[in-house]
């Protein structure tokens, strides 16, 4: 990131937070009360005019880092991935996806059964990026996930872009920084049974996620909350075909604390049908040694965050790397 300040090009008119999601919080520790569905405020932003020749435009669209439309990946797309991904959770082939239930440090295919807080969920997880891992069976299943993964991963690496641009770099300087062309995928792909009985125990407690974005789709909406920036938690409710944004780990240290990795949790609700989601974690290469860029750092702002590798960031507490959990709190420095 040295480079950065030879390829500035303008003095960023804005607020130096102005990229921050209305889902942000600059103390994580805050207390929390929790909205109700009514009151679900997610932003949604329009991808298209991301790319506005208006910059005014393009800074409004880039400040709701939240729930994106019109983001040109066609209904079918969504549609034959969700269907693959019912085809492949088919209990009755339970037994041929326990091939994958190990758990050693260089799985690149993770398939479990989850069971907490009254909530149910199997899974399967697969390195997709840079190197491309997914189960054999059914065979159609494979052909769907890389549809809609290629054009998720073409909306990662325009709000990379997008993001640079608006900062007043250079439009590939974050693509760049993180090493997007190679960066370390992850996908987790879940399925939730019919639950009649959950009294809104908490299913996932609140934690933040590694990497750059992450990108969230899902049939039905389900328990997923977002802290927002006034402190209270927001319920996820996505539309069909939207995906949702959220900021990781990784880009709250290039920028040394100005864009907040998204706080969320999980809370089991009533669902009286099955449901899908699909978090996809998108990194930069796991080579790549990140830290607080230096046009973020100053007197006022001291570096925040030790600097290493997505690799090593990911291995600490013993996790494997495709666990992609977070260790922004080993990260974080005591200033």
């Amino acid at each position: 990131m040295a480079e950065i300040a030879s390829q500035q090009t303008t003095q960023n008119p804005l607020e130096p937070n102005f990229l921050m999601n209305s889902l942000h919080l600059n103390d994580h520790s805050a207390s929390a009360e929790s909205y109700s569905a009514h009151d679900d405020v997610i932003p949604t932003i329009d991808y298209s005019m991301l790319f506005s020749t208006d910059p005014h435009q393009a800074s409004l669209a880039l400040q709701y880092l939240a729930q994106l439309v019109n983001h040109e990946i066609p209904d079918k797309v969504f549609e034959n991935f969700f269907k693959g991904i019912y085809e492949f959770f088919d209990p009755k082939t339970l037994e041929e996806r326990k091939v994958y239930s190990k758990k050693d440090s260089m799985d690149r295919i993770r398939w479990g059964l989850n069971s907490s807080s009254g909530e149910n969920r199997e899974y399967i997880k697969v390195i997709a990026h840079p190197d491309y891992n997914f189960p054999s069976n059914p065979s159609t299943f494979s052909e769907v996930f890389q549809e809609y993964y290629k054009e998720t991963r073409r909306i990662v690496v325009g709000l990379a872009r997008a993001m640079s641009k608006s900062l007043g770099f250079e439009e590939k300087l974050i693509e760049k920084a993180f090493k997007l062309k190679s960066g370390f995928d992850v996908s987790a792909m879940n399925l939730y049974p019919p639950n009649h009985k959950s009294k809104g125990e908490m299913g996932l407690p609140e934690h933040t996620d590694p990497g750059f974005i992450i990108t969230l789709v899902q049939d039905v909406n389900g328990g997923l909350q977002i802290l927002s920036h006034q402190g209270k938690w927001i319920q996820a409710s996505i539309p069909r075909h939207a995906i949702l944004i959220q900021i990781g780990d990784h880009l709250e240290i290039l920028t040394n604390g100005k864009y907040k990795s998204h706080l969320h949790r999980v809370i089991v609700g009533k669902n009286k049908v099955q449901r899908i989601s699909v978090a996809t974690l998108h990194g930069p290469s796991l080579e790549t040694f990140v830290r607080p860029a230096p046009e973020f750092v100053d007197q006022d702002h001291p570096q925040a965050y030790l600097g290493m590798t997505y690799k090593q960031s990911l291995q600490v507490n013993g996790n494997h790397e495709i666990d992609v959990q977070s260790s922004l709190d080993q990260i974080r420095l005591s200033i």
